[in-house]
């Protein structure tokens, strides 16, 4: 049978295994698995959204209030910008999915970093657009200049803090390449872990509100997968100028979030208390993998996100370093895949980091 021609190129995403996969294949109980692959919040959810979910649950015969009147009016107080601004995804890699179609076709480009979210190309590739990539492990803006320069993409992505490195733009440096960029060029500010960000360093605090008040071009996006523990229940937004918003809405499926999720994304923003949490114990425990890091001579790249990661020894294997890891029941991300040697590591709870020391120490 003949798929689609552009299918051809592309490597399918590879998750963070799950916790089943690795009772299968090991035969290691599931309460003895330690999983620091996909930078959830180790801390579960608040206690708000369970009630929440609860009360819902009787009400999941019915479809979801397609408009999203409840979240997005939340969101709008939240960040202090119109409703008419915000969509809402099934995690924000939908909308990243709804940004590459409504701009990118075979005839321009889109420009992301050198290491940065697999699905930018991934989708990218599904409507045969070049990807054009910086050189650089971390984002340089003016290499990113002047590739936009030579180029001319309909899309420019900026992944801050980026996954799967961790490192952010400053602020200023954000806006004032921002100014330089020609009006009909979409530019996506990926802001996933930005809650972590803005926690650590206000200089690196990107705000939806600025950049909807400056800039006609800039579509951010957010999730509460991560900082808001929800994971599971796939809910991120974007927040743009109207006309940007307008469009995205074309490519939007009918009820994209499901009914509890929504009822989830809801509890979880009301609830402050549980994010602050989660983000302080983060950067304590995060302390800890620096300390380890500098133990061991291994470089770990300044992170403000909820994951770190190891740029391993020229000695040591990423891969079989995360295999090894595996066999006991823990369960990180080999970077490999990105022409990395190194594995990223949620920052997990301190039960969790200990099991993570002791045995990625002997293996090291």
């Amino acid at each position: 049978m003949e798929f689609n021609e552009n299918l051809k190129n592309i490597k399918t995403y590879e998750a963070g295994k799950p916790i089943e996969l690795v009772v299968r294949e090991f035969g290691i109980e599931s309460e003895d698995i330690v999983k620091l692959a996909s930078n959830e919040n180790p801390y579960g959810v608040s206690p708000k959204v369970q009630e929440a979910v609860s009360k819902r649950v009787q009400d999941m015969y019915m479809y979801p209030d397609d408009s999203m009147f409840a979240l997005k009016n939340a969101l709008s107080k939240h960040f202090d910008v119109p409703s008419r601004s915000i969509i809402i995804g099934s995690g924000s890699d939908q909308i990243i999915e709804f940004a590459i179609h409504a701009k990118a076709n075979r005839d321009n480009a889109i420009l992301i970093n050198n290491v940065t979210f697999a699905m930018y190309e991934i989708y990218a590739k599904h409507v045969g657009t070049e990807v054009i990539r910086t050189s650089s492990r971390e984002h340089d803006l003016d290499e990113f200049y002047t590739l936009y320069q030579k180029h001319r993409p309909a899309v420019i992505f900026l992944c801050t803090p980026n996954n799967p490195t961790g490192d952010a733009i400053d602020h200023d440096a954000l806006m004032t390449f921002l100014e330089k960029i020609d009006e009909n060029t979409l530019v996506v500010v990926d802001g996933a872990y930005m809650e972590y960000a803005a926690w650590k360093d206000t200089a690196k605090q990107i705000t939806p509100k600025e950049l909807c008040e400056r800039f006609d071009n800039v579509l951010y996006l957010g999730t509460f997968s991560k900082a808001y523990g929800l994971g599971g229940m796939r809910v991120g937004y974007g927040i743009a100028s109207k006309q940007i918003i307008e469009a995205l809405y074309k490519l939007r499926p009918p009820f994209n979030v499901t009914t509890l999720s929504l009822a989830a994304a809801e509890a979880a923003l009301e609830d402050g208390a549980f994010v602050r949490m989660s983000i302080e114990k983060n950067f304590e425990q995060m302390h800890r993998y620096e300390e380890f890091a500098a133990k061991n001579g291994i470089e770990i790249i300044p992170s403000y996100t909820n994951f770190v990661t190891l740029m391993l020894k020229k000695n040591q294997n990423s891969s079989k370093i995360s295999d090894s890891l595996l066999k006991k029941g823990i369960i990180v991300r080999d970077l490999n895949s990105y022409n990395l040697n190194a594995i990223r590591i949620t920052v997990g709870t301190a039960e969790q980091n200990d099991r993570l020391f002791e045995e990625l120490g002997k293996l090291i």
